[in-house]
């Protein structure tokens, strides 16, 4: 029997030996799969793949097979040998989930991916529990499920089934998935047994989490800030643990400011909670909040900043489950003979929270400790945020500590403004039913600002391999290492620089900006040869092209040698994203001619020592000043600008 398959349970006894059987694997629908077969024979072997309804795979002719997964197929392989002799491989499943693959790596090398995650409930006792995961993986992922941290007898599938369920079964569960390149695990989650007089309350969810942290402190024409770059740098990884998707920039423009804003509010959608955070200059105005770009002029006008009223009113307008903006900046009004005007309500749409750093007509102060500089707002902010209450609970707790903060006591005090009519907490979980579709398109959208260049692994002439890698510290911050990773025996003293076409500039130049700066790049378990720090991305207009100068000794000649490379990492983060050439319609826009700009050479081992700003754990305050308040005349244009602000919020009718 030559020409057809046969039934999985055939076997006979052959001179050909199959040394490695084909795997199987769990993929995407229409993701590219090869499935490998060796054998070892007498003569040249020829194969022919065959799916589980017994056809010939077309093209299937071959040791490996690939195939673009479009449904679960099953498959075997037919070893032929030029003597009539054949022998069969083990069957394979190629399973094929039509789920949502969203944060699958484009270079994914089959590691097992969690694309579900098992869901808390309450469930009446003497009823069904079921819980389901997936993953994706080359080979199939095992399934483990644990409740209380022990593994469960029996239940090795990706869902778990439980008639019948008694007190003993309550608890917390969470499932290992494995296969031999790398084992993963759920997010743990509570299942609670309630008796059956007892109705469980549905959990609150998202549909999605979205944040943008903007961090403006190097001003043109005004004081410039410190604290920012720790400020958006720790919140953002806390919120990224909270399971948002965060977008953090620094050292925006109004026109940058403004399109980012854009972004942000198109990745908002039904459902989903929306985060805007701001560290920075900013002022009150005719009860309006303002916050001051970087390129604002002096004195400033509201024309030159944005909007915070506005921002939320944009978010609203998207009907977000919570809406949450978070201000650690100043309130001086921009003209002390002003009185506030009263906001107009933005409709009854409910659960909105304002947390601003101070409150009315007082600054907002940032204090360093050392090295390390913070805004004191945002300090206590980063200690409450991953707390599970209701988010303007934790806010309070950030008002207490800042009140029994003597450095700031009398001066700033938090201010709490909000429309919850439900316990939403930012810790809530994420729960996509209902709405693959938008999230896999705020998926391909967040991706975009966020997408890293690939590793590269560079070979010079004379045989020194060198590892370029990259991070992100911010959404326009990017960071290149250079590592060398093989020096051959006829070389010695080796260096590596890297540099940047276009040329770049540096402004972390600042003393004792660049010891943050570099605190966050370091640590025990990276150690690179040399660092470029690629800042202001989001100016950028053409491909960055890193270029890599390798300098060694010969050791016979004793001659010192240099030779180079270039690696071409595209537009990097939010670069793609265009934020320099956004038109808004009715807005005369000038074109920001500043170069993209970065931190120079950094190299790890010869860095100079900067003096700190303080002497260790010294604290002092230092205001977040609002450079309009000199202004001693109210300008008409400013007043025009927000009265044609005030007509874009009308009352709900």
């Amino acid at each position: 029997m030559t020409g057809s398959c046969p039934k999985p349970s055939r076997t006979m006894i052959t001179e050909i030996v199959i040394v490695r059987h084909p795997v199987s694997a769990c993929v995407p629908v229409n993701h590219k799969v090869t499935l490998r077969v060796r054998a070892e024979g007498t003569g040249i072997l020829s194969y022919q793949w065959f799916s589980e309804d017994e056809k010939e795979v077309p093209g299937g002719t071959q040791a490996d097979l690939t195939i673009r997964a479009s449904k679960t197929q099953r498959y075997v392989c037919r070893v032929n040998d030029p003597f009539h002799n054949y022998i069969f491989s083990e069957w394979v499943k190629v399973k094929v989930l039509d789920i949502d693959k969203s944060g699958l790596p484009v270079d994914w090398q089959g590691e097992p991916h969690i694309a579900i995650n098992p869901k808390p409930q309450a469930v009446q006792q003497g009823t069904n529990l079921s819980l389901r995961c997936a993953a994706f993986g080359i080979p199939t992922p095992h399934y483990q499920w644990y409740r209380n941290g022990q593994p469960l007898l029996d239940k090795t599938s990706d869902v778990l089934q439980i008639d019948g369920v008694t007190a003993e079964h309550g608890g917390s569960y969470l499932c290992s998935i494995s296969n031999v390149l790398e084992e993963r695990w759920t997010e743990p989650i509570d299942v609670d047994i309630v008796q059956p007089d007892q109705h469980p309350h549905a959990a609150l969810t998202a549909t999605d989490k979205i944040a943008l942290l903007i961090g403006n402190l190097n001003y043109r024409y005004h004081p410039g800030l410190m604290a920012p770059i720790m400020d958006v740098h720790e919140l953002a990884n806390l919120l990224q643990q909270l399971g948002f998707r965060v977008v953090s920039l620094l050292d925006l423009t109004r026109e940058e400011m403004m399109a980012a804003i854009d972004k942000f509010i198109q990745l908002l959608d039904r459902g989903v909670y929306g985060l805007f955070y701001y560290a920075g200059h900013g002022y009150e105005h005719a009860g309006r909040n303002y916050l001051v770009a970087v390129d604002a002029p002096q004195p400033y006008q509201t024309k030159n900043c944005v909007c915070v009223q506005r921002v939320m009113h944009q978010m609203q307008e998207r009907q977000t489950a919570m809406s949450v903006i978070l201000l650690d900046t100043c309130r001086k009004w921009y003209n002390q003979g002003c009185i506030p005007s009263v906001i107009k309500p933005l409709g009854p749409n409910g659960n909105t929270v304002y947390g601003y750093a101070t409150c009315e007509d007082a600054e907002a102060y940032e204090v360093q400790d050392g090295g390390k500089s913070t805004g004191i707002f945002t300090k206590y902010l980063n200690k409450h945020i991953l707390q599970a209450d209701k988010v303007t609970h934790v806010l309070e707790r950030v008002s207490e500590d800042v009140g029994k903060d003597r450095l700031v006591s009398g001066k700033q005090a938090v201010e709490i403004k909000h429309t919850m009519k439900e316990p939403r907490s930012l810790t809530d979980k994420v729960r996509t039913t209902g709405h693959t579709r938008e999230l896999h398109l705020r998926d391909v959208c967040w991706r975009q600002a966020n997408e890293l260049p690939r590793k590269k692994q560079l070979t010079f002439l004379c045989g020194v391999e060198v590892e370029v890698s990259f991070s992100a510290l911010f959404s326009n911050v990017l960071v290149a290492f250079a590592t060398i990773k093989t020096t051959p025996d006829h070389t010695q003293d080796c260096t590596v620089m890297l540099s940047s076409n276009p040329a770049m500039e540096d402004i972390f130049s600042r003393s004792g900006r660049s010891e943050e700066m570099d605190s966050l790049l370091f640590n025990e378990t990276h150690n690179p040869d040399c660092t470029l720090r690629l800042c202001s991305l989001q100016k950028l207009k053409e491909s960055v092209v890193v270029k890599v100068d390798l300098h060694y000794t010969h050791k016979d000649s004793n001659l010192r040698h240099t030779e180079s490379q270039q690696v071409d990492i595209g537009k990097p983060l939010v670069a793609s994203c265009k934020l320099n050439r956004e038109n808004r319609a009715g807005k005369d826009r000038k074109t920001d001619g500043a170069k993209v700009q970065s931190m120079s050479q950094i190299s790890r081992s010869k860095s100079p020592q900067h003096q700190a700003l303080a002497a260790p754990h010294r604290h002092f305050t230092r205001k977040a000043e609002c450079a309009a308040k000199t202004a001693t005349t109210r300008s008409n244009e400013p007043e025009e600008n927000d009265e044609n602000e005030l007509q874009d919020f009308r009352p709900y009718e």
